[in-house]
């Protein structure tokens, strides 16, 4: 890809950006706005992720199961491991793993310490086969794992399974624990298999079945599949009607289980699996220790829950808060004495003139986007405006030459200098000019996230521009991202993706300038534009044809 054609694709995306911004502003009254008609997507099929198989287990079986499970990863689509997740498959390689976990799982859960609380009904013999109790329990796992009831072959192949393997164990237990094994690695808990059923008020059209909206909703506000409320719920058929869908969205949106699909969202927006391989140089910054990597995601993602959920904050204020949460190691990074207990979280609030306000200024994102021995103007100005614009950098050209930034004795002995020096290559220039001002913004912080005034003893000017707005350092930067509107349109498009789990098109554009409405007219509050999603009509929408491996739904297991 050449640097001009990328920059084409960045203009085009901010230009439909834009054409939303400029919709949803030249609305001045939008209480009478009704929701457009959106047409949809064909069902999807999209493998769970860890999370997701992890906090689902711990659902169903209690949280006192030990689950250790490794997915293999998943490739992004649209900036969004979740859309990714659409077109990923298990190779054999990456289910053996997760067939020994299952084997693990299923073992605890049939032992004598669980037993009592998972089983309703009373053995004759543990040493023989008891169909009848099989099939009161692995119908009700099943129901659970498959997000559905199981079939009538579906639940006799359960039990089936269980008692060949009591014969030759001579244990029903055992036999009982082979069986959900099966269960746990099958394609149908696995996977989740949306399906579709023609709609009764729409002759000729379809929509999602009352489970499919089940898990749809489910994944998405709490991460995990739906829990036993909710499956009724759908049974009943509670779920196509507007009272019975409010109230279980109410119920979901008050449950602390809102935390886990919050989590998971910003995880997957800010990409943060990123932390998964973050290492810096231990000569270089020695404070910066395994631990501080995991705190210092830890901490971005509880900043975000606490300001959110937990104050129903303004979203745009996330860019420009003091509250955070610290520990000793944390402290120790930011240069701070905090009282903290090792590895004891604390409430914390930079001072009304401290260097340091709002995401962008925590260790978390600007160590994430460094080298493991310097800060990187270009690669924090390219975080900033991937995640939280959406809008696409284009990687450099394989045969830049990058001897001015790996020479310590160079000529040039800031970043601004040598960035300076650099963007004269007129292939590189272009992209450059997007991601440097507001990375060298941030260059009063080192490769490690800590402040600091000089780089090899000259004082740094951290002045710059953030897309016409002068900017004099990394807190008036969070300012001028609080107040730019592709901020909020980047979230209302990432959300959409996350929770339908595909990618959006121009189709998708009134929808989109409805929802960001909603947003802003609803003072930016993240639990009350959940609601509106999850009670709008275009978060169900479906329409055929159906990709292949995805069916209709058949109805016999209803």
């Amino acid at each position: 890809m050449t640097a001009l054609s990328g920059l084409r694709k960045i203009f085009a995306v901010v230009s439909v950006v834009g054409l939303s911004v400029a919709c949803t502003q030249a609305v001045q009254h939008s209480s009478d706005i009704n929701e457009p008609v959106t047409q949809g997507a064909p069902p999807t099929m999209r493998l769970i992720s860890q999370a997701q198989y992890l906090q689902t287990v711990d659902a169903i079986f209690g949280e006192d199961i030990v689950t250790k499970v490794r997915f293999a990863p998943v490739y992004r689509t649209e900036g969004l491991v979740a859309i990714g997740a659409t077109t990923s498959v298990m190779t054999p390689g990456a289910l053996e793993p997760i067939e020994e976990s299952a084997r693990a799982i299923a073992r605890q859960v049939v032992s004598s310490k669980y037993r009592e609380h998972l089983f309703s009904c009373k053995l004759t013999s543990a040493d023989l086969r008891d169909d009848e109790c099989a099939r009161g329990f692995l119908g009700n796992v099943g129901r659970l794992l498959y997000r559905r009831p199981l079939t009538q072959n579906e639940l006799e192949g359960a039990v089936e399974t269980a008692g060949a393997s009591v014969g030759a164990a001579g244990d029903f237990y055992y036999g009982l624990s082979v069986a959900l094994a099966r269960m746990l690695v099958s394609r149908q808990f696995l996977y989740i298999n949306e399906t579709a059923e023609p709609d009764p008020e729409r002759p000729g059209k379809w929509r999602l079945d009352s489970y499919s909206k089940a898990s749809r909703l489910s994944f998405f506000l709490w991460n995990a599949a739906p829990d036993s409320a909710l499956l009724t719920a759908a049974e009943a058929g509670e779920l196509n009607t507007r009272k019975g869908l409010t109230r279980q969205v109410e119920r979901m949106l008050a449950s602390p289980r809102l935390e886990y699909g919050v989590r998971a969202f910003f995880s997957d927006m800010l990409v943060l699996e990123g932390f998964n391989v973050l290492a810096k140089d231990p000569i270089i910054y020695p404070v910066f220790s395994s631990k501080v990597v995991s705190q210092a995601q830890e901490q971005l993602l509880r900043t975000i829950v606490n300001h959110l959920l937990a104050k129903n904050g303004d979203y745009r204020d996330l860019f420009v808060t003091r509250s955070t949460s610290m520990t000793r190691d944390l402290a120790a990074v930011y240069g701070l004495s905090v009282p903290a207990k090792l590895n004891q979280w604390v409430s914390y609030e930079f001072p009304e003139g401290s260097a340091r306000g709002g995401l962008i200024t925590q260790v978390g994102f600007l160590a994430k986007y460094s080298h493991p021995g310097r800060a990187s103007a270009t690669q924090r100005g390219r975080g900033l405006r991937e995640t939280l614009l959406c809008q696409r950098v284009p990687d450099p050209p394989p045969d830049i030459d990058f001897s001015l930034f790996e020479d310590p004795a160079g000529e040039f002995r800031t970043a601004r200098e040598r960035l300076s020096a650099h963007s004269t290559n007129p292939v590189c220039a272009g992209c450059h000019k997007l991601t440097d001002p507001i990375g060298l913004v941030m260059e009063s912080f080192d490769g490690a996230g800590q402040f600091r005034e000089t780089e090899g003893g000259v004082e740094l000017d951290t002045s710059g521009a953030f897309d016409g707005v002068a900017v004099s350092d990394a807190v008036d930067l969070g300012k001028a991202l609080r107040d730019n509107p592709a901020v909020i349109s980047c979230l209302v498009s990432r959300l959409y993706g996350y929770s339908t789990a595909r990618k959006f098109d121009l189709a998708d554009r009134e929808i989109l300038e409805y929802l960001m409405i909603r947003f802003r007219d609803g003072g930016y509050r993240f639990p009350d534009f959940l609601r509106t999603i999850t009670t709008s009509k275009a978060f169900y929408a479906v329409k055929l044809p159906v990709p292949d491996g995805v069916k209709l739904a058949s109805h016999d297991h209803q």
